[in-house]
């Protein structure tokens, strides 16, 4: 999991084991052991390298796949990759278990689809609606000018 990990993350900053273990303040040979599964680092060890990557330890420690994409990167710290999901025939999805319980989703609650140019995003509707009336309070709060 870990080795995984860190030969993925190296290679998605275009980094050499050397840069690497320069970076995080250790040589290149005990990283390369690490890649290679012979040695784990301590924790301190996984902090610098969390920190440098933007992920958190958990994230440096799991290894997630995916069917069609295989191993899937470590998210950034406060972001999420949940996999994939299909629509079916109706237009209709199913959101995966982890995610409906990180944020308390259940059957028949409502969702505001959001978009831009790179993709959708659910948000309840009630954090939504009161988002949009705190601004508008706070728009109707403001002098004309």
């Amino acid at each position: 999991m870990l080795k995984e990990n860190l030969v993925l993350l190296r290679d998605l900053h275009a980094l050499s084991q050397e840069q690497l273990a320069e970076q995080i303040g250790i040589s290149r040979q005990a990283y390369a052991k690490w890649e290679s599964g012979a040695t784990v680092p301590d924790i301190e060890k996984c902090k610098r390298l969390a920190d440098f990557y933007g992920i958190t330890i958990d994230g440096l420690l799991k290894t997630e796949t995916e069917e069609t994409l295989g191993l899937i990167p470590p998210a950034p710290k406060g972001k999420n990759i949940w996999g994939s999901v299909t629509i079916n025939e109706r237009g209709q999805l199913v959101i995966p278990k982890p995610a409906r319980e990180k944020f308390g989703l259940t059957g028949g609650q409502r969702l505001i689809v959001l978009s831009d140019e790179e993709g959708i995003a659910l948000v309840p509707a009630e954090q939504f609606e009161a988002r949009l009336k705190a601004a508008m309070d706070y728009a109707r709060a403001q002098p004309e000018e």
